[in-house]
């Protein structure tokens, strides 16, 4: 799996959750180690088993996981000579006593959890290495029965015990006067009585400290300086004892090396397993059914680390269509459901139950490509286009008919044209390589490319355009908007300022604030009326060379070319009738075959056979050949209807009601060129 992608996908974050449900030091491993893998029957028998147990969690109690306290070092030391202490085999008893807890808890489960249940068959009992750990430690010590001469070694201590704490008792009555305080301490193991620094000389015996004030000597009297030597001697002989016993028990323990070795990876597959069911219950994750086909059907989808607070997102794809073009506006949930669709495919392909509803179908891929965020990097200095550039070149590298891609804000950073033409490119070649492809766009050409390609569905975000706030909810079948004039207008941008831009949305850059004003001005100038001529002045403003939409003059032969693919007869307004003989009138809707779209003439047929068409508020030249009647004039505007509100802007229409009345001093209308 890709490692960006994963890095994109916010992957580790979700490792990082389930890590705080494994208790053991092998079931953190495991988490560790977790990553998607791309065997449909692999995906599905680790699905199927993080569901028992969460079937298991749901319904009794607490699993009994061992922890493995201390099992690291235990293992990792066995068969190399190595004496464990007594917390060590402490810590193995415990094990071994959880282990046969687990495996007869598992026992019990075997109907509510066939596959799970029957994991802890495979552990081993050790029964004798656990009762001879018993008889030989017991609350954290080697019992005297562990051997013989250790139980001879301790009963002379006792012994020796008894008689220093007599003479201990004797000393203190006889130097009371002298002593400093009332007690009896030890120094370096050796019993001690506080002697005042002016009377040392009455006591018998050596000073083994004095205090920091030097006012106290801690004195061993001579009395008690035998016997002590006796005891610590004899303490030195138990301690050879236990350790005896203690290489004993570890040559034992490692005839079991596998046994526990077996049992450790068990109990931390164990682990593992109620982890991932663990955080299943904490994010209401369910089971899914699978394919290796593209397909990807969900519904009630969340965000792993959103939860409740994410819109549920319902989407499908990789049946009618492999590529999905989403749009909507910023804000709106698109990069989101991106996200959403890409980490929870990798969770599923880990083995991991995912927040959508019970019966959501997820597809199994080779390699999940992400192109999500600018990508750049600062080392390299990277423009956002260029790190899209390099995260295309990246993508293409691994794509083929088991990838999954996803990418964010196609055809920005750079012009938009170019950008657009680029994108599309991309689209195709990610389409003939039989990829699942998910995007978002803002750009209209993108989703009409999406309209017209078969394999191609475009999708949009829903958003409320009453409270100009976005809902959230992915809505398929329908291109959407960017919102961006509403938003701007609620953000605080000028209604005067969103009011131009869609003029020039609408209209090109014709119109200026200034020839408004003057405009305005002598259409309310009523009084001047009988003093102007008609006059009338046209300027006509060319176009770029670069025109974005080419139409082709002339043909050699008629052609009656199909509608592009994934535009329906009515939806692109193909007409009931076929072609006419009698010539097309100003005012017929017209339908333009190769372009998928309709229009109005405006001009009619020359002697060439070219016929006048505004199509979008933009006039061409178009040979008759390539048109088809869709509606008649007389069907869409009344007897005398005046053409020029259809053909004119409201600009140019105040304009020559002016010039009709009188002469104005630097009026003009200004027209573009026909395409």
């Amino acid at each position: 799996m890709n490692k960006k992608a994963l890095q994109r996908l916010e992957y580790d974050k979700i490792k990082e959750k389930v890590m705080e449900y494994a208790l053991s030091y092998v079931g953190k491993k495991h988490v560790e180690q977790m990553v998607p893998i791309d065997s449909v029957k692999g995906v599905r028998s680790k699905l199927d088993e993080t569901a028992e147990a969460k079937n298991i969690l749901q319904n009794g109690a607490s699993v009994p996981i061992p922890a493995l306290e201390g099992m690291e070092k235990i293992l990792s030391l066995l068969g190399t000579g190595y004496v464990f202490g007594v917390i060590d085999f402490t810590n193995l008893y415990l094990f071994l006593t959880s282990c046969s807890q687990l495996t007869k808890y598992m026992a019990t489960k075997a109907q509510l959890a066939p596959r799970v249940s029957t994991y802890a068959a495979s552990m081993y009992d050790a029964q004798k290495l656990k009762n001879e750990i018993e008889q030989c430690i017991r609350h954290g010590q080697v019992v005297d029965s562990a051997s013989k001469d250790l139980l001879k070694v301790r009963k002379r201590i006792v012994v020796f015990e008894e008689r220093l704490k007599r003479q201990l008792e004797s000393i203190m009555n006889k130097y009371r006067s002298i002593m400093q305080e009332n007690v009896i301490s030890t120094r370096n193991g050796r019993y001690v009585i506080p002697i005042k620094k002016e009377h040392r000389k009455q006591v018998a015996g050596s000073v083994l400290d004095e205090s920091a004030s030097g006012q106290t000597v801690y004195m061993e009297p001579t009395e008690i300086s035998s016997v002590q030597f006796e005891l610590t001697a004899l303490m030195a002989e138990e301690e050879r004892e236990v350790t005896k016993v203690l290489m004993q028990l570890s040559a034992f323990a490692e005839e079991y090396t596998h046994e526990l070795a077996v049992n450790v990876e068990t109990v931390g597959m164990y682990d593992f397993l109620f982890a991932k069911a663990k955080y299943a219950l904490a994010i209401g994750g369910a089971n899914v059914e699978l394919n290796d086909k593209g397909i990807i059907d969900v519904k009630e989808a969340r965000h792993p680390l959103l939860g409740p607070k994410m819109v549920p997102l319902h989407l499908k794809i990789g049946r009618e269509y492999k590529s999905l073009i989403i749009t909507g506006p910023n804000t709106g949930g698109k990069t989101l459901t991106l996200k959403t669709i890409g980490l929870l495919t990798m969770m599923v392909q880990s083995g991991l139950l995912v927040p959508v509803q019970e019966g959501s179908r997820f597809s199994i891929f080779r390699n999940i490509a992400v192109d999500i965020g600018d990508g750049q990097s600062i080392e390299q200095a990277l423009s956002t286009f260029s790190a899209h550039i390099h995260n295309v070149l990246e993508i293409l590298q691994i794509t083929d008919a088991a990838t999954l891609v996803l990418i964010d804000e196609m055809a920005t950073g750079t012009d938009p044209g170019e950008g657009v033409a680029l994108s599309i490119a991309i689209l195709e070649e990610l389409h003939r390589r039989g990829a699942t492809v998910i995007v978002n766009t803002h750009f209209n050409e993108i989703k009409n490319f999406a309209s017209a390609t078969a394999g191609f569905q475009n999708a949009r975000m829903e958003f409320d355009e009453e409270t100009l706030q976005p809902l959230y909810r992915l809505r398929i079948g329908e291109a959407g908007q960017s919102y961006a004039f509403l938003i701007a207008l609620k953000l605080g941008i000028p209604s005067e300022m969103i009011q131009r831009s869609r003029e020039i949305t609408r209209n090109g850059f014709a119109a200026t604030t200034f020839m408004t004003e003057r405009l305005e001005q002598y259409q309310n100038d009523e009084q001047e009326e009988h003093e102007a001529p008609n006059y009338v002045e046209t300027r006509v403003i060319e176009e770029p060379e670069e025109v974005e939409m080419t139409v082709a003059v002339e043909v050699e032969e008629e052609r009656h070319e199909p509608l592009p693919q994934g535009i329906s007869e009515k939806a692109a307004g193909t007409p009931a009738t076929p072609k006419r003989d009698k010539p097309f009138a100003v005012g017929d809707s017209v339908f333009i075959s190769y372009l998928g779209r309709t229009g109005i003439v405006f001009a009619a047929e020359d002697s060439k056979g070219i016929v006048g068409v505004m199509i979008q508020n933009q006039k061409y030249k178009i040979n008759k050949k390539r048109l088809v009647l869709h509606i008649e004039s007389k069907e869409l505007y009344p007897t005398d209807y005046d053409m020029d509100i259809v053909f004119e802007t409201k600009e140019n229409r105040k304009k020559r009601k002016m010039m009709s009345r009188k002469h104005v001093e630097g009026l003009s209308i200004e027209t573009k060129r026909e395409g």
